[in-house]
């Protein structure tokens, strides 16, 4: 099944970011069979992150947010998440990334 976190970063993620960006990118390494796509949203080329966004292929929506609240990037009081089911248009096509 596959799902997209939109996450959104609040007040004091910078410097969580700062702190934790080896761990969250290790994590996102030892999980990539499930997080398949991952990285920072800005509001411009260049901007300030102000949140990120992950596409998943995981068994259960359970299973995503295990993923989630696992990352050191989650930290509930500097950012929150919204997790959608995502159906791909055209599914048997490949994806072009």
């Amino acid at each position: 099944m596959r799902w997209v976190a939109i996450f959104d970063d609040k007040p004091g993620m910078l410097a969580v970011r700062q702190e934790r960006e080896p761990l969250h990118l290790a994590y996102l390494l030892a999980h990539e069979t499930e997080i398949l796509i991952a990285g920072g949203l800005r509001e411009a080329p260049g901007g300030g992150f102000v949140g990120g966004l992950w596409v998943l292929e995981v068994a259960s929506r359970e299973r995503a947010v295990a993923l989630i609240e696992n990352d050191p990037y989650f930290v509930p009081a500097c950012r929150s998440y919204r997790l959608l089911t995502w159906g791909k248009a055209l599914a048997d096509k490949e994806a072009v990334l």
